[in-house]
């Protein structure tokens, strides 16, 4: 059994605005409606049998995203899918381990793993295909195997993967791992055609990567016993017990595992193959005018060559310009030169210095119950748009320093305002006092809108006193 494991994590801050700690790069959604983690579940549901189980390995805070974006993307597999959930981010050591050991418990130890980061952007399935049925085959015969991309440019922002002996038709045992070159290096590499781009995508029976893993590096996957044992496993997802799972080290399957194994090989990966790991591929997503400019959204350019430019909420004009990124969204514009593309992620670690919101959230802010998002934010008030999805209910609260009146604007809400419960219908609204109980809930089967008006000295979420919550916060 061919079992895909979805490593859906990171922060992809090179992506800023669009990719935030909170929403990051695998949710950005493209021309056509998907998602890179959608596009993702549809490769893997390519490939694996009909009965095969689909695991995700995410945080705990992006389960109900995830959840939501896969039964958009594929309400057929709802069954299939199996989340393990990370208190925190441990890396890719850890998380292929983990998700081994649970294949292991359900599947047995020769169930062949496909491990895919759901950040890739590949576009020809069929050859995606033909290529993960030549590493499986190799799989079953123990090998542990990566995905070698044929490099069609010298590039310095990806590591290398060097061929030695041919294993079979099409397969090539690993001579040797290698870093991110500089541009001279990358040049020899790519004339020599002994080396492929380390696509950072693996096949291999979980068996054979646990045993791997007890030769390679006996203290990590003792670690990762530990926290797997300590943690309780439900038949859908597992959240890991968070102090056994802190006490794993924080290192890469590369390093940990595959630099050091002794059975390894590399597959040709002839596909077309992004991370998307700047401005410079998300554009390269779009067709160039005569000027070499690209755009998504509703942008004008005059007299501008080489520039990508995608608006989200508001008409973007560039006159006279050249070699730019200019990216708008509801709260926040990035203008760079294109050759500082890898310059992105800086401004991020100086919103965080800040301690600037724009770091982590976008004006609308997903949760487990729905999103809202912010419409005004005021020294004496704030404004919100709720939007509940239905059966969801916010959890039962009160603040301390901010009173809330709540207006509905589309469908049927249920309230709780001290020991009052009653519905609330469209055009009708409701007060809730300081220090007040109240909860709002969603009892009918479409989503209800909900306009929320906060007054008072201070309206950080973090006063919010949760007294009763479904989904497990604090």
């Amino acid at each position: 059994m061919l079992v895909p494991v979805i490593l859906s994590g990171g922060a992809g801050t090179r992506l800023w605005p669009v990719s935030r700690r909170a929403y990051p790069k695998p949710f950005i959604r493209f021309a056509d409606g998907e998602s890179l983690l959608g596009k993702t579940l549809q490769r893997a549901l390519g490939v694996a049998e009909p009965d095969a189980p689909i695991v995700t390995v995410t945080g705990r805070d992006y389960a109900f995203i995830t959840s939501d974006e896969y039964a958009r993307q594929a309400p057929h597999a709802t069954e299939r899918l199996r989340y393990l959930l990370e208190p925190a981010g441990r890396n890719t050591a850890p998380a292929v381990l983990l998700a081994a050991l649970d294949v292991v418990a359900s599947a047995g130890p020769d169930a062949v793993l496909l491990v895919l980061p759901a950040d890739h952007l590949i576009v020809d399935r069929a050859e995606f295909g033909r290529a993960v049925g030549h590493a499986r085959a190799l799989a079953e015969q123990g090998y542990l195997v990566t995905f070698g991309v044929v490099p069609t440019r010298p590039e310095t922002g990806y590591g290398y993967i060097q061929r030695a002996a041919e294993i079979g038709t099409h397969g090539h045992a690993i001579a040797r791992f290698v870093e991110k070159p500089d541009l001279e290096t990358a040049k020899r590499y790519v004339e020599s055609g002994e080396y492929a781009w380390n696509s950072g995508m693996f096949c291999f029976r979980a068996g054979a990567l646990i045993d791997a893993a007890a030769k390679a590096c006996p203290d990590v996957l003792a670690s990762v016993r530990a926290c797997y044992d300590a943690t309780t496993r439900g038949t859908a997802a597992v959240e890991f017990e968070r102090e056994s799972f802190l006490a794993m080290p924080d290192i890469s399957i590369d390093y940990a595992i595959m630099e050091r194994a002794e059975k390894r090989a590399v597959v040709p990966a002839r596909f077309d193959w992004s991370d998307i790991g700047s401005w410079i591929a998300i554009g390269e997503q779009q067709d160039a005018d005569e000027r070499g400019n690209r755009t998504l959204g509703d942008a004008v350019l005059i007299d501008s060559n080489d520039c990508y430019v995608q608006a989200e909420r508001r008409t973007v004009a560039a006159v006279g310009v050249s070699d730019l990124t200019i990216v708008e969204t509801a709260d926040a514009v990035l203008v760079a030169h294109k050759d500082r593309a890898q310059d992105v992620k800086r401004v991020v670690d100086l919103l965080r210095q800040r301690q600037h919101s724009a770091a982590e959230h976008h004006v609308t802010v997903h949760r487990p119950w729905g999103s809202y998002t912010v419409l005004e934010d005021a020294a004496d008030c704030k404004v919100k748009r709720l939007v509940v999805k239905p059966g969801q209910v916010l959890s039962l609260q009160l603040h301390h320093r901010r009173s809330e009146h709540w207006t509905v604007v589309t469908g049927t809400a249920k309230v709780r305002v001290g020991e009052r419960e009653f519905l609330l219908e469209r055009n009708e609204s409701t007060y809730i006092p300081i220090n007040t109980v109240h909860r709002l809930e969603n009892p009918t089967d479409t989503d209800i809108a909900l306009i929320e008006v906060q007054c008072g000295d201070y309206f950080g979420e973090d006063d919010i006193v949760r007294l009763e919550d479904r989904y497990g916060r604090k």
